[in-house]
């Protein structure tokens, strides 16, 4: 590594260049470029002596120069409804491991499960150039729809499949047969008296609830009564309300389907609340198997989801398109796991 007088010296001439770096870390200027953008192409010696100089010389890479020069921007735009929420900041991780060891930034916006709010982001995020882009579900605003479909650049609709066409790519789960497996699965546990408890009530939402509705209405199980939802954002505390408004209503209810984690929680602390035991006297299921629904006491009956792997999966798409390879199958369906614990 160079003295402090050649890192002054680099510093006297004005902006830190590439060959700065190269300098300092006694390589090529083109073995900077490939360390830094495409780190896979370069021995990890190499990348550990480029990163060292970079840190020491405090250099900046010029994002204009290399998107004029290879014409990419090296950011890839993603749009999804909540950063808070636990499911998508496991998905958001597995966009981030694939990306970030590829040299790509992650330009983030966040809808608030609003349509306008999405085709809004998507039209401001089309303005910086991303080399591609991965948006949430498969239910857009016309608008919206036409800026991607005229963007020219890959785009990845992730958490659902098979509900409508894909405008490019596309990776998820069937949500609608969740919602069926886990109405099978009560009825076959012996449960008939069962109820819904549903918020947010996003596109997804309503199919996991339509297809846990279909297979209660099939077995002559399904009671309207029975069905609790409000358009309020889901949390624990609203958990426990729902399961209050759904007693008062069908007071003899023996299971209930939570359609997210949060709200099976929210379910469990009030039936301790009133002393109503589980699943004795009712049976609690959730969706996403989060990392707490293994650990509560009793443990939460819930659909896991690969959250993870769906984010990873959708910017290895990406990756791939933008190296040029042919996707063979531009939808994949990852599949869910139905996981039985206590709780049901």
């Amino acid at each position: 590594m160079a003295s402090k007088s050649s890192q002054s010296r680099s510093r006297s001439k004005g902006r830190v260049t590439l060959s700065d770096v190269a300098s300092m870390a006694g390589v090529s200027s083109m073995t900077v470029s490939r360390a830094l953008n495409d780190p896979e192409r370069v021995s990890e010696q190499v990348r550990s002596r480029v990163r060292e100089a970079v840190e020491a010389l405090g250099y900046i890479p010029n994002r204009a120069a290399r998107s004029l020069a290879g014409q990419r921007s090296y950011s890839i735009a993603v749009v999804i409804p909540s950063v808070s929420n636990a499911v998508f900041s496991n998905v958001i991780k597995g966009i981030y491991d694939v990306c970030s060891a590829r040299g790509y930034e992650i330009l983030m916006g966040n809808t608030y499960y609003s349509v306008q709010q999405e085709s809004s982001l998507i039209a401001k995020f089309l303005t910086h150039h991303p080399d591609g882009l991965i948006v949430t579900g498969l239910n857009m605003a016309d608008s919206a729809r036409a800026l991607l479909q005229g963007a020219g650049i890959p785009v990845v609709q992730l958490m659902e499949v098979g509900e409508a066409e894909p405008i490019d790519l596309n990776v998820g789960i069937s949500h609608r047969d969740a919602g069926a497996a886990m109405a099978r699965y009560m009825l076959d546990r012996g449960y008939r008296r069962i109820g819904v408890l549903g918020a947010q009530m996003d596109y997804r939402a309503q199919r996991r609830i339509q297809g846990f509705v279909n297979v209660l209405a099939d077995a002559g199980r399904y009671d309207e009564a029975r069905i609790v939802t409000t358009s309020e954002p889901s949390t624990v505390h609203l958990g426990g309300q729902l399961l209050g408004d759904l007693l008062s209503a069908a007071p003899d209810t023996d299971a209930v389907f939570c359609i997210n984690d949060d709200l099976a929680y929210g379910v469990i602390y009030e039936c301790q609340r009133r002393h109503i035991r589980i699943p004795q006297q009712l049976a609690v299921a959730g969706f996403n198997d989060l990392e707490a629904s293994a650990c509560i006491n009793p443990s939460l009956t819930s659909v896991s989801t690969p959250l993870y792997e769906m984010g990873r999966v959708a910017a290895q798409m990406l990756m791939r398109r933008l190296d040029g390879e042919t996707i063979e199958q531009p939808v994949v369906d990852l599949g869910f796991e139905l996981r039985a614990r206590e709780s049901a």
